[in-house]
């Protein structure tokens, strides 16, 4: 096997992997492929939480017994215990494959590499690491939620190349193009849960839904952020509160919001979270707790600047999508998108890690997971302010 070969075989793989996109929760993406005397001779891929693994639908898709150096490339670690579909470790010895590529182990530490001993011992010969970072980058949010029992908490931001989210007097539609917001519909399609703060549901008045061309509209859970429950003064109620998806929408808010607000929201069918707190912030590692007690594995959190940067002084952000036009408004008084840090050297300085490029049209987008100094040092003038 070359590696021009492997690479393509698991690039096939990942590409019927992306085919379960928003479907799998919280079960991972997965794909494979069977390989014969160089040729791809059935494919599957995991469709649905609670259906066949990918490698039992390869399987079933070839439908017959397997040629002599069968080969299945897999873009993750089979699975070596039995759960509810079967170990496809079984499935695998059972078809006599004699190949298997592994693209990424296993993200649970009890049981990553469990699958090679008892492949190896039936006479498989086990190859793993093909287009490994590619196969993780498949499940951002299930690899966070395995290793750690806790949400992916990202943050999405689409800025102009100087980092700005609005001009001076607040015109932001649209910084990006349509193909970066459809990107960005896609990723709503792919986590459980989406965020915005008080701001941008009275600004914006957003559906928070995933609208993808050809496909249903989909909701995932809608958190709204909203300490002081500013969002509930207005007679115009917004959207998030009284269209067909509400049962979908949780208020997140502190004692300081009025219990006459959150009974007002739970009458009209939405779920308030009350989170204990001195402030009118909401504090966000027992907001990550809650939700991990919800099993909720990730939450998209699409702004404002002032939500961003409480997850981030607070060092609750772990990912990062950022959106980046062709676009320069160079106006001190132009909306920032980051704020709430006073960074004074380069050290201190929040980076991302395993970061992917990807270009949607002219616009671009810088994507990873947020890697913290040793010490974060907040701007005390925009607590006071916030």
């Amino acid at each position: 096997m070359s590696q021009p070969e492997a690479h393509k075989f698991m690039e096939r793989a990942i590409e019927l992997a992306k085919q379960g996109w928003g479907e799998t929760a919280p079960n991972p993406l997965v794909g494979a492929v069977i390989v014969e005397r160089g040729k791809i001779v059935a494919e599957g891929w995991h469709r649905s939480d609670g259906g066949p693994h990918a490698e039992r639908e390869a399987l079933t898709d070839l439908g017959r017994k397997t040629a002599r150096n069968a080969t299945l490339y897999v873009t993750l670690e089979p699975c070596s215990t039995a759960g509810r579909t079967g170990s496809c470790c079984e499935a695998i010895i059972a078809a006599k494959i004699k190949n298997v590529v592994i693209g990424a182990l296993d993200p649970n530490p009890d049981h990553a590499g469990a699958a090679i001993p008892i492949l190896e011992a039936a006479g498989i010969s086990v190859s793993t690491g093909i287009l490994e970072s590619e196969c993780l980058d498949l499940n951002l949010i299930f690899n966070h939620w395995i290793a750690t029992g806790q949400p992916l908490i990202a943050g999405k931001t689409a800025v102009t190349i100087d980092g700005q989210i609005a001009t001076r007097s607040g015109e932001s539609k649209w910084i990006t193009n349509e193909k970066s917001r459809e990107d960005v519909h896609r990723w709503r399609r792919l986590f459980p849960a989406i965020a915005v703060g008080a701001m941008t549901v009275l600004d914006d008045n957003p559906r928070l839904t995933a609208r993808m061309e050809g496909a249903e509209e989909w909701c995932p859970i809608r958190f709204v952020f909203d300490g002081l429950l500013r969002t509930v003064v207005d007679r115009n109620m917004p959207n998030v509160y009284t269209d067909e998806f509400r049962d979908k929408t949780i208020v997140v808010t502190t004692p300081h919001g009025g219990l006459g607000y959150v009974r007002k929201l739970r009458e009209l069918g939405i779920t308030v979270w009350v989170i204990p707190s001195d402030t009118q912030r909401v504090a966000f590692a027992d907001f990550r707790q809650k939700c991990a007690e919800h099993k909720i594995s990730g939450v998209y959190v699409e702004g404002g600047a002032r939500l961003i940067g409480n997850l981030l002084r607070s060092r609750e952000l772990d990912y990062l999508f950022n959106y980046r036009a062709p676009i320069l408004f160079a106006d001190e008084k132009g909306k920032n998108g980051f704020t709430g840090l006073r960074t004074e050297k380069l050290a201190d300085a929040v980076q991302l890690s395993e970061v992917k490029h990807e270009s949607f049209g002219d616009d671009q987008l810088m994507r990873g997971h947020v890697q913290y100094p040793d010490r974060v040092q907040v701007d005390e003038t925009i607590f006071s302010r916030t």
